[in-house]
């Protein structure tokens, strides 16, 4: 694959995921008055922060798995 191509599909995934990024809500009414707002259990977690430890595993496993495969055709 030449440079080029590999530029523009970097490109591609930068711009998509921001296209796709959560957008931020709405402050609440009393926030926008001035007032401190009540005592809510704050943002909502992100449903990949249950998964942070099973998606490190299988990335380093990938990053091993290829770096054997380049090895093994280069030599």
């Amino acid at each position: 694959m030449k440079t080029i191509n590999k530029l523009v599909l970097a490109l591609f995934l930068f711009v998509m995921s921001f296209a796709y990024a959560e957008e931020m809500p709405p402050a609440p009414a009393s926030a926008a008055r001035g007032g401190t707002g009540g005592g809510g259990p704050g943002a909502p977690a992100s449903p990949i922060d249950m998964y942070v430890y099973v998606l490190s595993i299988v990335a380093i496993a990938l990053i091993l798995f290829y770096t054997k495969k380049y090895k093994s055709i280069k030599a």
